[in-house]
């Protein structure tokens, strides 16, 4: 959290996973497309709280406010998002099962 020490930063390489690219790309996508600004994304992972920090993963954290700017501008609704959601876990937990 802001101002709080977060204690020795790790300096050895990490390589990205894919989703977590896609997560990169949609930020700066809506970004650029004026659907949030940077200060939106900080309120929403500030909003998470402390424990936030420690349970999950920087792009779990930055994935979850994208989503909560994204709804709070109106773009789709929580409900519209479970319902796709719901649509994409049918399609198999793997690409080649969705391609089936």
């Amino acid at each position: 959290m802001g101002g709080q020490s977060a204690g020795p930063i790790p300096m050895e390489g990490h390589d990205f996973a894919l989703w977590e690219k896609r997560v990169d790309a949609l930020m700066v996508l809506c970004g650029a497309k004026g659907l949030f600004t940077v200060d939106g994304l900080r309120r929403a992972l500030e909003d998470m709280g402390e424990d936030a920090f420690e349970k999950y993963s920087y792009y779990d954290r930055w994935i979850a406010a994208t989503n909560q700017n994204l709804i709070e501008a109106g773009v789709y609704s929580l409900e519209e998002l479970g319902q796709r959601m719901e649509d994409i876990a049918k399609r198999g937990a793997t690409y080649g099962e969705a391609q089936a």
